[in-house]
């Protein structure tokens, strides 16, 4: 089900409006009422034929998270994203191929609906649900666009001691971020990730300087292909790895290295290796950070793509907001980054600046500057302001163009 808004533009009495509504409905028991509503402005200028794309959406969240019973509890969430305005970008599934793509497709769908059970040091969660494993690199919600993925599973959480944490889940289908309606996919973006996959993360605190993480993610994407004329299943992998993070004083680090081979039913062999290495030091309240961080080309034999690949990871959150390595290039890609967080003004700037290289064969990709604004309006704590810039040079017109891209958001939580 879908719903489309035309020749409206979001104003603040329309948004104050939202945010009264919101409020009066606040639930007067233990059980939690949710509403968020999110309105984004997204501009998309790319150096190729393709148009600027200028995107305005609004995402509302409404939902409900009941009490805990004997242990047992339950939460629903239902999503809608609306175009606002004209219709000037291509969503995936609107048919304005001339408009540079903003993945943000109209859609109405149950973003979650779950049961709950815990006892003791154990969680059991039943249905359509969140799953985020330590920084989303390989398993994640992609929160950035306005439809986030969510998975249908089972899954586990079992913590015999505060220092351990041991997290399983049976996956039966992913909920993607082009959903909710299958009309103009493709292999690349459908709206449900079809397969059975089984994921499994052990994360040991043993000190604040060390915290050690094993995992093994085996994903069945059967309706899936890592490129348009790829033979579909060729997204199917094993991923297995190790990471090791921590702080001490001003100081933190992550590293980390995992392995990626073919899952059963992949017509292709896969043989690939993840690398990251990051170095953080804190100055009084600013944040620096510089890291390194290789997804490698393929040693498997054969043509195609059989580079390391995170197709159920939350990609805007790395190698650059500008989206221009959402799949992995065949010869892998190395981006050596470096970026600042400080307060300012009352809110949260960031500045970020990637170099990109191919793994194999050493190519030049380019570089890339990113720069946001975060504010929490102080009359309105619950509503924050966000302002965001991602600035791509390209050094291989082959392969990548030079993109801008530019957002304005609002968002009030409940």
């Amino acid at each position: 089900m879908s719903q489309h808004v035309h020749r409206f533009v979001l104003t603040p009495l329309v948004f104050g409006l939202l945010v009264a509504s919101a409020h009066a409905a606040e639930p007067d028991t233990g059980d939690r009422f949710i509403f968020d509503a999110r309105y984004r402005f997204e501009h998309v200028d790319p150096d190729n034929a393709l148009e600027n794309a200028e995107a305005q959406t609004l995402r509302t969240r409404i939902g409900y998270r009941t009490a805990r019973v004997a242990g047992w509890s339950g939460l629903v969430e239902l999503d809608n994203v609306s175009r606002l305005g004209a219709e000037r970008f291509n969503s995936t599934r609107n048919g304005q191929t001339a408009y540079a793509a903003v993945a943000d497709p109209d859609g109405t769908a149950f973003n979650q609906a779950l049961i709950r059970y815990d006892h003791d040091n154990v969680a059991v969660i039943l249905g359509r649900q969140r799953i985020n494993l330590d920084n989303q690199r390989f398993i994640g919600g992609v929160g950035w666009r306005q439809n986030e993925q969510t998975f249908d599973a089972a899954s586990v959480q079992f913590k015999p001691t505060e220092r351990i944490a041991l997290w399983y889940s049976y996956v039966d289908q992913v909920q993607s971020v082009f959903g909710p309606d299958n009309d103009r996919a493709n292999a690349t973006n459908p709206a449900e990730y079809e397969g059975r996959s089984h994921l499994l993360n052990l994360q040991a605190k043993l000190s604040t300087a060390l915290v050690l993480t094993a995992y093994q993610y085996r994903l069945e994407l059967d309706n899936m292909a890592v490129t348009a004329d790829a033979p579909l299943g060729t997204l199917s992998n094993i991923t297995t790895g190790v990471r090791a993070s921590g702080a001490m004083d001003a100081w933190s680090y992550a590293l980390e290295l995992a392995r990626q081979t073919d899952a059963a039913g992949n017509p292709w062999a896969l043989d690939s290796r993840y690398v990251l290495a990051e170095l953080g030091y804190a100055i009084d309240k600013v944040q620096l950070r510089a890291g390194y961080e290789k997804l490698g080309a393929g040693r498997g034999t054969g043509d195609g793509n059989r580079a390391f690949q995170t197709p159920l990871g939350t990609k805007h959150a790395f190698q650059g907001w500008a989206d221009q390595f959402l799949t992995t290039a065949a010869d892998g890609i190395q981006d050596r980054y470096t970026g600042a967080t400080t307060p300012l003004w009352g809110g949260q700037l960031q500045a970020w600046y990637h170099e990109f290289t191919a793994d194999r064969g050493g190519v030049d990709f380019g570089r890339e500057f990113d720069l946001s604004y975060q504010y929490r309006l102080p009359r309105s704590p619950r509503l924050t302001a966000l302002a965001k810039l991602a600035r791509y040079r390209s050094d291989d017109a082959t392969r990548t163009v030079d993109t801008y891209k530019a957002w304005l958001q609002l968002q009030y939580t409940y």
